[in-house]
């Protein structure tokens, strides 16, 4: 049974969960996702369950190591957990969702003591080959409360049975395990090549809940990326164009010794 926990989050873009602890209580978080914790609140870092455990994680993006935050302290403790990116925390009650949900690796922020974070493998070839975030998810199971980060806006769909959902491979944040995960090709030579979407679509048929994301990590990486390459190509171009026209000077015989 999973620690039955309080929070409240903070913020808009860049949100912060606050976690309330009864004495004996505690929650499990990735390592570095701390913001602060009162007095009374005791770290316990360990590879949370072995050598094999700590591996698991590792595949699916987190780190090695798990810390949890047990309060012993009297009345109740607090500690809170900020997210890495722009993006909204989304709380998820495993037990109201048949005590299984699926998400992106790396998505996991934190949960209640007795959430455990596994390694989760698409179901199919293309999926894994051609998913845009690889074919690797986390799957937290459990009874309580987990806490997940997406990138951007996020937002929720429940699909009926049978109904299905084309989207961009990356902007698939989690979704309930009922959920049939899918790749397709867009069809057309055109849209294929210049549609700017890739070659390749999520498809994603109900029933079950599914939490998209406006922003993945991935694609702010990429924007990154792109404005310091460029960044960089205009400093060097503008650093050339004063060398060259001190040493025109110089050459030309404008300067005399």
């Amino acid at each position: 049974m999973a620690d039955v926990i309080d929070y409240r989050l903070f913020g808009d873009d860049m949100q912060l969960v606050e976690i309330e602890l009864d004495p004996g209580e505690a929650v499990r978080a990735e390592a570095g996702a701390m913001m602060y914790m009162e007095d009374g609140i005791e770290m316990q870092t360990s590879t949370g369950g072995g050598l094999f455990k700590g591996l698991k994680r590792m595949v699916t993006g987190e780190s090695f190591f798990i810390t949890s935050f047990l309060y012993n302290g009297a009345a109740k403790g607090h500690v809170a957990f900020a997210a890495p990116y722009p993006g909204k925390i989304i709380p998820v009650d495993l037990a109201s969702e048949g005590g299984v949900f699926m998400c992106q690796k790396d998505a996991f922020l934190c949960a209640a003591q007795g959430i455990e974070i596994e390694v989760a493998f698409t179901k199919r070839l293309g999926a894994g080959l051609f998913g845009g975030e690889g074919f690797i998810l986390q799957r937290l199971t459990g009874d309580g409360l987990a806490f997940i980060h997406v990138g951007g806006a996020v937002i929720e769909k429940n699909l009926a049975h049978g109904e299905r959902l084309r989207v961009d491979t990356g902007c698939i944040a989690a979704f309930a395990p009922s959920v049939d995960y899918n790749i397709q090709m867009i069809g057309g030579f055109k849209n294929a090549l210049f549609g700017g979407e890739g070659i390749f679509v999520a498809t994603l048929t109900g029933p079950g809940k599914v939490y998209l994301q406006t922003l993945p990590f991935s694609r702010l990486a990429d924007r990154v990326m792109a404005a310091a390459r460029s960044g960089n190509r205009g400093e060097q171009q503008g650093v050339a164009g004063i060398g060259g026209g001190v040493l025109g000077g110089l050459l030309g015989g404008d300067k005399k010794f």
